[in-house]
């Protein structure tokens, strides 16, 4: 049973790693003709391995325990390894906010999915309910943008660009069912995470040959790659995957439909966007969201 305290780290560990990645967007943006893939591809890359390198005695710990679970091993690399390529192409394709809502907030329902058709977990009313909420709240939030990309006015890209959202938000959902399982077979969030992000590393800095180019142009190019690939990519999801030691791959995918409120009032007080009211509706439900689940946790656990 776990205790209150570990449960409010655990909750408090998925909102801070959420944090971490809703300053993406916004830093990305300091960037100069470089490929969004090539940003993903480095920050995971790159953050994959700098996961690696910290947790080694834990990988050299649990060698036999992943190679005895290396089949969700495997299937967690290369989701990690297809997200933010499917991600960022989705948004290029459809748009940016249509890309964000499809991807965010396909995540969470279909961990959900994945938690009940695979690991025999009920689907509880009132997780349907927050996620009902938050779904709203990211549409809101991605209506009241306005974004949408030139080429998402061409209907063969549009629908390509919502099937590779759903590609994204499916694949994030496995990787993070991949860990958890992996962690209740007694193997360290370290060693999980590090498993999976080091494998999808050998597939995607690769990929910078074909995509890199401009990543390190210049200075500001650079320190963006870098901040990428340490502070979203390491450690968040060195926080995420401390998270999951505590709570369910369904909540924690859930929880993480703050990173768009983040992302946006980032953008608000550093770049200088402007959002609608209707964008502060959505914040707002997202709030609710994030409040409808976190007394479930702190009770539950007490």
């Amino acid at each position: 049973m776990l205790s209150q305290r570990q449960s409010i780290i655990g909750l408090g560990a998925i909102i801070f790693a959420c944090f971490f990645w809703g300053t993406t967007g916004t830093v990305a943006s300091f960037t100069l003709n470089v490929s969004p893939l090539a940003t993903g591809a480095f920050a995971m890359g790159g953050g994959g391995l700098l996961l690696v390198l910290t947790a080694l005695k834990n990988l050299f710990s649990d060698k036999y325990k992943l190679v005895a679970n290396y089949p969700i091993m495997l299937l967690g690399g290369l989701s990690v390894a297809v997200y933010p390529l499917a991600f960022y192409s989705s948004m290029r394709l459809s748009g940016v906010a249509l890309g964000t809502v499809v991807s965010i907030a396909s995540a969470p329902f279909a961990t959900v999915l994945l938690e009940w058709l695979i690991s025999k977990k009920p689907i509880s009313k009132k997780w349907l309910k927050s996620f009902a909420i938050g779904a709203v709240g990211v549409l809101l939030l991605a209506m009241s943008k306005g974004e949408v990309s030139e080429s998402g006015t061409h209907i063969y890209n549009h629908y390509l660009g919502i099937m590779l959202g759903l590609l994204a938000g499916f694949t994030y959902a496995l990787y993070s069912w991949a860990a958890r399982e992996m962690i209740e077979q007694g193997i360290h969030s370290k060693s999980a995470m590090a498993s999976m992000f080091g494998l999808a590393s050998l597939l995607l800095l690769p990929s910078l040959i074909i995509t890199g180019d401009n990543l390190f142009a210049s200075t500001k190019n650079a320190a963006v790659a870098l901040y990428m690939a340490f502070v979203p990519m390491f450690l968040g999801y060195l926080l995420f995957g401390y998270g999951l030691r505590f709570i369910a791959a369904s909540e924690a995918t859930l929880l993480t439909l703050l990173e768009p409120a983040v992302a946006t009032l980032m953008a608000v007080v550093v770049v200088g966007e402007k959002i609608f009211t209707i964008g502060w509706l959505g914040i707002l439900l997202i709030m609710v969201c994030m409040l409808i689940q976190m007394p479930k946790r702190i009770v539950s656990s007490a």
